[in-house]
Parts: structure tokens; C-alpha cells; sequence
């Protein structure tokens, strides 16, 4: 089960009742936060989950509305009891950034392990996710996130006991163990059968239109992309400073086929959406 939510929906600045830019996503007790703008936490605390066991900060860019929650934040995770390390990812740059951040929290209870996005797509695989930063069309260096969850397949009782499989070491094996035992290797493929279809989640903000949205957005089971204008006439200012409509951004859900799509990062003069 991946549990997700958007705790700032705003771009540019907060309004009283809409934060700037984060997305929270729990996995298997693990929790994985996307940028971290101003209210974050107020939002993280209003929907009652937990700081501590966040273990990854994922950062598309460094515009304010998207980092300048996070001094504030990371002193609320070390007043948590946190110990463990918290890993951030961002662009070129990101120790640089962290640096700053670090001179309004200065005082840590826990070591930041800081990784810079090599090239134009890089993956890594944390806490059971396979997390690919791809880069998209800002005014400044900005990437888009894919996490992908993979799904094993089936325990197969039939398969396991073709391949005289001993009970006892039938549940590990499903766990995706591989055990040693009297000069046997028993691997999980030989109790499980074919991979199933996991869950693909994409995150994108500040950017115009790219092959590399579309590409990533390719089948999702969520894609949560920015629009920043909903208004009509406002086309030009989208392109002049690398933004996307609304009407951009579900022409690319529509080339794409997500199961489900989220609209975020909107303008602060769009306070009647329903208009």
C-alpha cells in the first residue's frame, strides 16, 4: 500500500488556506517527502502523520517556494527524536543549498546524506522504491520524480513443491530471501510466480511541456503534475516563465494514459477553481 498526499498545492506563495509545494508518500513504514515549501509542516501536522520516519527529501529545484520550508522542518524531524541519517536528493548544487540550510539548523541530531542528480535521468532504489529523477523544461535546473513500486509474484505451493522445496524455508524464500542449505541454493523464483504490476506514481512541477513527462507519465497509476494558470489568456506568461496551463498539462495526461491525474502548483490568483 502506498499512502500519498499532497500537503502544498500553491506556487510562488502561500495563501491562508493553501501551502506551497510538498508531497508526502508513505511505503512499508518508510516515508518519502517532495520538496518542501513554507507550511509543510503545519500540513504534515493537520493530517496527522509523523515526521520521523521520514528517511528521503526529494527536491526538483531551488526556487524559494519549494525549499524554504526546510530548516524549519528538519529542526521539527531532530526535535522528533530522530537519529537515523535523512538522505536528500536534488540538482547540481544541492550540498551548496544544504550548507545554507544547515546555518538555521545548525544543531542536528542526525547526519544528512547528501546525493546530487547525476545527467539528464537517474534512478535509485530506496526503501523498497525504485525512484528515477528525470529533468524537464524550468527556468532553472528542475527535475520530475518517478517511484515505482515492483510487485512479486504469487506464492505458487505447487511450484515450491515440484522443486522439493522443504516447508520451513517456503515463507522466507516468499520474503524474497535466497537460503543455503545441504549444497542447495533455493532462490524466491523458485516459489513465486511471474512478477505482477506494481504501482508507478509521477511527480512534476515548474516546467513546461516535455517528452520526458510524457515518457514517465506513460501508464501511471497516478501522475501529479503542476497547473499553474487556469485561467484563460494566460498561455504567454506560462511560456515566459516556464510554466504549464492546465489545458497543457491534460494534453499530456491525455497522450499519456494515466489511471488518475492531480492537478497542483497553482498560481496564487487562481482562488476560484471552481470557476
Amino acid at each position: 500500500m502506498l499512502d500519498l498526499s499532497l500537503l502544498g498545492t500553491g506556487g510562488m506563495m502561500p495563501l491562508p488556506k493553501r501551502w506551497v509545494t510538498s508531497c508526502l508518500m508513505r511505503y512499508n513504514g518508510a516515508s518519502l517527502l517532495v520538496d518542501c515549501g513554507e507550511g509543510t509542516q503545519i500540513a504534515l501536522r493537520e493530517k496527522g502523520w509523523s515526521f520521523k520516519p521520514i528517511n528521503t527529501i526529494l527536491l526538483t529545484h531551488f526556487h524559494a517556494d519549494h525549499i524554504a520550508g526546510l530548516p524549519g522542518f528538519l529542526l521539527t524531524m531532530g526535535n522528533s527524536d530522530r537519529t537515523e541519517a535523512v538522505r536528500v536528493i536534488g540538482p547540481k548544487g544541492t550540498p551548496r543549498m544544504m550548507a545554507a540550510v544547515r546555518t538555521l539548523a545548525p544543531e542536528l541530531p542526525f547526519d544528512l546524506e547528501i546525493i546530487e542528480i547525476e545527467g539528464n535521468e537517474q534512478t535509485f532504489h530506496i526503501d523498497g522504491m525504485d525512484i528515477t529523477a528525470f529533468r524537464v523544461n524550468h527556468n532553472i535546473t528542475c527535475y520530475g520524480y518517478e517511484v515505482s513500486i515492483r510487485r512479486g509474484g504469487k506464492f505458487d505451493a505447487e511450484r515450491a513443491r515440484k522443486n522439493q522445496i522443504p516447508l520451513k524455508f517456503w515463507n522466507p524464500l516468499q520474503k524474497g530471501q535466497t537460503i543455503e542449505s545441504d549444497g542447495r541454493v533455493f532462490t524466491p523464483d523458485m516459489v513465486l510466480g511471474a512478477e505482477r504490476k506494481g504501482l508507478k506514481v509521477v511527480y512534476t512541477t515548474d516546467t513546461r511541456p516535455t517528452e520526458s513527462i510524457e515518457k514517465h507519465a506513460k501508464g501511471a497509476d497516478l501522475f501529479i503534475c503542476e497547473g499553474m494558470y487556469g485561467e484563460p489568456g494566460m498561455e504567454k506568461k506560462a511560456r515566459e516563465h516556464r510554466h504549464m496551463t492546465m489545458q497543457e498539462a491534460a494534453e499530456i495526461a491525455k497522450k499519456a494514459e494515466p489511471l488518475r491525474m492531480w492537478l497542483t502548483h497553482f498560481s496564487p490568483s487562481l482562488v476560484r477553481p471552481d470557476l
